[in-house]
């Protein structure tokens, strides 16, 4: 038997039969389900051999799972996926030979191979699928914080940060008033369940007017977010952006308002004070003519 099963795992190793190949995504962290369907009539379990491998990588693991007579064969199966690797018993019958395949991670990306045996007077292959296992996860939305003004130096400091994305992503800056990119650099922090967070810092020269945007792409998924910032053109001296300066000039507003109530309360004390002269004097022109 030993040598009857060997053989056929050579034989499944040259097999090289036409077969669509089905891509699917998953997080790392999450099971996946590999599709294996066959749709050619119901099956009786105890005449079928079904075979599931790594199809680019079959040297280091002839077997993920192996399904033979009816009960799983884990005689084969390679220590990678020892108990992480499952059927769905009760659609074997109806031709669904999928494989679920528990907590997946960045080593499962492969590419599967599902191969079907039937057993008469020899075995007959009746079924082969392929499916391409890739991991994505989406990026947060990036937070841009800055420009913080460096004491010593006439440029500004902006920071992006984005978390809990797969794989690594591409991470620039671009200055907006001309779409160049600009020099920056990159943080990577590599989390337990597979993901990443990035932190990436740029440096600028001040200005009056700047507009940044910081870009996460995930190529994996096609997807690119990012964050902007614009700098309205307010003044000559970027430096009111400086909280301390902003603190100064919202004292200085505040001493303006100050000011202007006290100006407009003498205005409306003085022409109170010049209607009642008029008042006296109206009443004093009225009394003497009343005399003659």
């Amino acid at each position: 038997f030993y040598f009857r099963y060997r053989f056929l795992l050579l034989f499944l190793h040259l097999l090289r039969a036409v077969t669509a190949l089905e891509k699917i995504v998953s997080k790392p962290g999450d099971n996946a389900t590999l599709s294996c369907i066959y749709r050619g009539g119901k099956l009786h379990l105890q005449n079928l051999r079904v075979y599931w491998q790594i199809d680019d990588d079959q040297n280091q693991c002839p077997v993920v799972h192996a399904l033979i007579s009816g009960q799983d064969n884990e005689s084969e199966q390679c220590i990678h996926f020892k108990n992480r690797t499952r059927l769905f018993w009760d659609r074997l019958e109806e031709g669904n030979f999928s494989l679920l395949l528990l907590n997946v991670s960045q080593s499962d990306e492969h590419t599967y191979k599902c191969v079907v045996l039937q057993r008469s007077e020899y075995a007959k292959m009746i079924h082969q699928a392929k499916v391409a296992l890739s991991l994505a996860a989406s990026y947060s939305q990036p937070i841009l914080r800055g420009p913080i003004r460096n004491s010593t130096e006439e440029e500004v400091t902006f920071s992006c940060r984005s978390d809990n994305g797969y794989p690594k992503p591409i991470v620039y800056w671009i200055n907006k008033t001309d779409n160049s990119r600009l020099p920056s650099k990159l943080e990577i922090t590599h989390h337990p369940d597979g993901t990443y967070s990035v932190f990436s810092t740029l440096k600028v020269k001040a200005s009056p007017n700047m507009q940044i945007e910081c870009s996460i792409e995930n190529k994996i998924l096609q997807e690119n977010l990012s964050a902007n910032y614009t700098q309205q053109k307010q003044s000559n001296d970027f430096s009111t952006q400086n909280p301390e300066n902003l603190e100064k000039k919202q004292r200085g507003a505040q001493a303006v308002g100050i000011i202007s109530v006290v100006i407009l309360i003498g205005v409306v004390v003085a022409l109170t004070c010049w209607l009642r002269r008029q008042r006296q004097r109206s009443s004093k022109l009225v009394s003497y003519t009343g005399n003659e």
